[in-house]
């Protein structure tokens, strides 16, 4: 997946999630969907750092090592945050 399309699809949650904080009916419901638009927001922010990265340094074999393995922990930061979702439809 390219990451102008996941800074994209992070931005959109982040949307998402910060308009229904901020029309929420309660406390607690502001500070479940607060904690989903700052999750990713925080993603966005670090696919843009990688983005920019990648635009800057691309070519160089040692950045291109390191930005493999920070694409691939972002990606594991999302499958749990997709784990935790699916437990929370589960209850």
């Amino acid at each position: 997946m390219k990451l102008e399309y996941q800074i994209s699809l992070c931005s959109q949650n982040y949307q998402k999630w910060k308009s229904l904080a901020l029309s929420a009916n309660s406390l607690e419901q502001t500070k479940q969907f607060l904690e989903k638009a700052f999750f990713w927001l925080e993603l966005q922010t670090a696919f843009v750092t990688l983005f920019t990265i990648e635009q800057a340094r691309g070519n160089d074999p040692n950045t291109k090592q390191k930005l493999i393995v920070a694409k691939t922990n972002l990606s594991k930061k999302l499958l749990d945050y997709a784990e935790k979702i699916l437990d929370e439809i589960r209850l």
